[in-house]
């Protein structure tokens, strides 16, 4: 399911970046060491929007470790690190991380 929703949520982005106001690329991070963050949006004026997708309605400490590394490295840059879930809540996660619903896709603009 998680492969799923992931490929759903970047058909999604794609989707609305042929029509958004909001000029951005969308890319996936993996370094040799083992980090991953499904969804990279850099956006034109060099702020980072970061995306973890995870099928199941609560977040974890783990699923936030990448996008906690991804703000001590680049700080204000990240304009936020996002958890998308199955949840119908947001939650702030502290600073610029927050857990949103993944209908937040549609619903946000």
């Amino acid at each position: 399911m998680g492969g799923l929703l992931e490929a759903f949520v970047a058909a999604e982005l794609m989707r609305q970046h042929t029509w958004s106001a909001e000029r951005f690329t969308l890319s996936h991070y993996r370094s040799p060491e083992g980090r991953e963050i499904d969804l990279i949006l850099e956006l034109d004026d060099g702020g980072v929007i970061a995306i973890e997708v995870k099928a199941a309605a609560s977040v974890s400490t783990g699923d936030t470790r990448h996008l906690r590394w991804l703000y001590e490295r680049i700080g204000d840059r990240l304009k936020a690190g996002v958890v998308l879930t199955t949840d119908d809540r947001a939650r702030s996660l502290g600073g610029p991380l927050w857990a949103l619903p993944v209908s937040a896709l549609w619903e946000l603009g």
